[in-house]
């Protein structure tokens, strides 16, 4: 992996956007950069199995999931994660290129009334990220901020949540070629955002490249013209 120098706090903090919240006090940002930098300096991590790459203080931990969907199927998925006493990071990435041949499947010799035999892969699809915000916004947390955004063009939502516990999880959810990200970083109370991790997702295609788009992409229709480096 290629190494990159931790930015600093007093960086972080003047970056623009909602995600960023009112400077805490020197001690907790002195306290943060240390935690976060752990010994060492973050690493540009690159998932080509995922087609994403993010910074992450260490080496994440990979493990496989299966992922229950909004209308009762399970699809398989990777988180890759890293824990550093109160700070959290992860990148959760769930394949939906077959929820069509899965709902298909699942409806063969379908005998029902025939609005309960119609195959609902398309909301399936198309809601993917509404669903993954819901299970967000349903936790036992405030909702702070819930907006669209997009990274590269690739468009997406944002949430943060201030905890029963007092810290905050800034999370981003978006969709590329029928791949769902979960990005979700999670910091102490008093702490700074974790702009570090959060603001360096970028998506890769499948070799390797990482994609740029001229407009905005939805996933599910045709990709505009990618931006040429």
């Amino acid at each position: 992996m290629r190494l990159i120098p931790l930015v600093p706090a007093a960086f972080i903090l003047c970056m623009s956007g909602s995600s960023f919240a009112q400077a805490p006090s020197p001690q907790a940002s002195a306290s943060l950069a240390a935690a976060e930098r752990g010994g060492g300096e973050w690493i540009e991590y690159v998932s080509r199995a995922d087609r994403f790459t993010v910074n992450f203080p260490a080496e994440p931990q990979v493990r496989d999931i299966t992922y229950p969907t909004e209308y009762g199927i399970t699809l398989p998925g990777r988180v890759h994660s890293y824990d550093s006493g109160p700070n959290r990071y992860s990148v959760t990435v769930v394949d939906y290129a077959d929820v069509e041949k899965i709902h298909a499947e699942r409806l063969k010799g379908c005998t029902a009334y025939p609005n309960l035999c119609n195959s609902p892969w398309v909301g399936e699809l198309r809601g993917a990220m509404d669903y993954a915000a819901w299970s967000f916004l349903k936790r036992d947390a405030k909702v702070t901020h819930y907006a669209y955004g997009n990274i590269d063009r690739i468009e997406g939502r944002r949430i943060q949540l201030t905890n029963a516990d007092r810290s905050r999880t800034f999370a981003a959810i978006h969709m590329h070629e029928n791949r769902l990200y979960i990005l979700e970083g999670t910091v102490p109370e008093g702490a700074p955002p974790p702009g570090l991790f959060q603001q360096s997702l970028g998506f890769l295609d499948k070799e390797g490249v990482r994609v740029r788009y001229e407009a905005v992409y939805a996933n599910g229709y045709p990709p505009p013209p990618r931006v040429q480096y």
